[in-house]
Parts: structure tokens; sequence; C-alpha cells
């Protein structure tokens, strides 16, 4: 098992500002998630991050959806590799902020009843 420290770049941002990629360098042992990167730079760097998540049981919640290296997966069943990774928003999603997107079907929202009256 390998450990050290990889890069991850996350594209951030709100639908009234632009993005942007930051970089973070955190702790890396093989196996560990995409989640784990984001959640221990929000812990340990900047709390400010935002992402949707609602882990019970890996794959169970579909909660954290974000694309990793271009590819469309769950940040918390993607692994990170030993050369990090680049981590996105979704892209054919509301943007909310940073990797959080609105990932509720429209006819599932429970404010569609305000949009139709």
């Amino acid at each position: 098992m390998s450990a050290g420290s990889v890069t991850i770049r996350v594209r951030r941002g709100a639908p009234d500002e632009p993005s942007r990629i930051e970089t973070f360098t955190v702790p890396y042992s093989e196996g560990m998630s995409v989640l784990d990167a984001v959640m221990w730079v929000r812990g340990h760097v900047d709390s400010t991050l935002a992402i949707r998540y609602a882990c019970i049981n890996a794959n169970a919640c579909k909660e954290c959806m974000v694309r990793v290296d271009g590819k469309t997966g769950y940040a918390c069943t993607s692994r990170l590799g030993a050369d990090g990774a680049l981590i996105e928003p979704l892209g054919n999603k509301a943007l909310i902020r940073d990797l959080v997107t609105d990932i509720v079907p429209p006819k599932e929202r429970l404010d569609a009843h305000l949009e139709e009256g």
C-alpha cells in the first residue's frame, strides 16, 4: 500500500461568478475515494468547498455524482489515483455551487407546484 500525497484540482464557482480551478495537496493512500480527498479538503483546508453527499452505504444515496477526469461517477466509489484528479460538477445539470448541481428531476421537485400555478 502506497502512502504520501497527491494533487487534486477542483472546479469551483457559482452560477453568478466565473468558474475557476483550485489545486489542493491531500494525503493519499491506495484505495481512497475521491470523496475522501474532497472531505479532507473541507475539513483541513477550506470549509467553504461545497459537495453533496449522504453516505450510509457506498453508492446507495446517489448524491455525490461528479465528473472525475472527465468521466461521470460517484465521488464515494471513484478511486483516487496516485497521479491525483480533476474533479468537476456535472456539466449537464444546473450548477448550485462548486461540485453541487441540481440533480433532482424536474417532476420530483417539491416546489414544482409553485411553478405551475
